[in-house]
């Protein structure tokens, strides 16, 4: 993938070099448990955030030592993470303004460790995430070496999707879908809910898919094996895969993200066509 040389977002905030928040102490192994299984799925964790560190959520937090310097590995990360998010503005604002909206940009924040959000506090265990309540995306690149090596999906291309579904649930947020979702939350069972969840999740693959298609029109970057890189990623990420890794076994009524099958095909849907009404995951009558 081309993405040296191109624009980089000025609305990043790095806390890299901040020193680190002191964890507070509690949540047991079944919370560590959720936050990896959460981060493996690749999505927007915020409710399991807002539930399970509501009592930490208004505390201030104490800093521990310097964060000290970045390595050359961990500068490039930043580099190619800023650019992207950059490339993620220039589509979204565009396709707002051809639909007569405004585009109000989110903010990225690359930390290490353990950040505090919006949403709670939280730790690189759960994964890159969007945070409705402050419109921010959090971010430790570190998650790209365990997405290559723990599920094998390596990739600067599979790297610019995680980027790229993340900015579409700030989209969701934008269009009101977001809302929507949470509204649902309350009123029904969680074998329910999850049936919204994954056409949440779905839909923001799909945004993803069609930011990823203008960003090449606009600045034509894609390369051999790219494509391919990304869709390894989605397959990687589905509810059945991590499901048969990790227990043998797979539970539909407890996905929450979609299969392996099916964010492969919204993606690829987003990327191929770049329609965005294509994408009403919700009026969809087969997933």
């Amino acid at each position: 993938m081309r993405w040296r040389g191109r624009r980089q977002s000025e609305n990043v905030e790095d806390r890299r070099t901040m020193g680190r928040p002191v964890a507070a102490v509690g949540g047991g192994l079944g919370v560590l448990v959720i936050a990896v299984i959460i981060a493996l799925l690749g999505g927007n964790p915020q409710q399991f955030l807002q539930q399970a560190q509501q009592a930490q959520q208004n505390q201030p937090a104490a800093v521990q030592g310097p964060g000290g310097e970045l390595t050359a590995a961990e500068q490039e990360a930043g580099e190619f993470v800023s650019t992207i998010f950059a490339d993620t503005e220039d589509v979204w604002t565009r396709l707002f303004a051809a639909n007569e909206l405004t585009y109000q940009k989110p903010v990225l924040v690359l930390f290490k460790d353990e950040v505090d959000s919006g949403c709670g506090r939280a730790s690189s265990g759960t994964g890159p995430f969007y945070c409705p309540a402050d419109q921010k995306v959090y971010l430790d690149t570190a998650f790209f070496g365990q997405l290559a090596r723990q599920l094998n999906a390596p990739g600067d291309f599979a790297q610019s999707y995680v980027v790229a579904h993340e900015v579409g649930h700030h989209v969701q947020k934008l269009l009101g879908y977001t809302d929507q979702v949470d509204a649902i939350r309350q009123k029904v069972p969680e074998v329910e809910y999850n049936k919204y969840s994954v056409r949440l999740e779905l839909q923001a693959d799909f945004f993803a898919g069609v930011m990823l298609h203008h960003a090449n029109q606009m600045y034509d970057f894609l390369e051999p094996g790219d494509v391919e890189e990304a869709l390894n990623a989605a397959q990687a990420i589905g509810d059945d895969t991590l499901q048969r890794r990790s227990k043998g076994y797979v539970q539909p009524e407890t996905f929450n993200h979609g299969t392996s099958e099916q964010r492969v095909r919204w993606f690829s849907k987003g990327f191929n066509t770049g329609d965005l009404t294509q994408g009403d995951t919700f009026g969809a009558k087969q997933l």
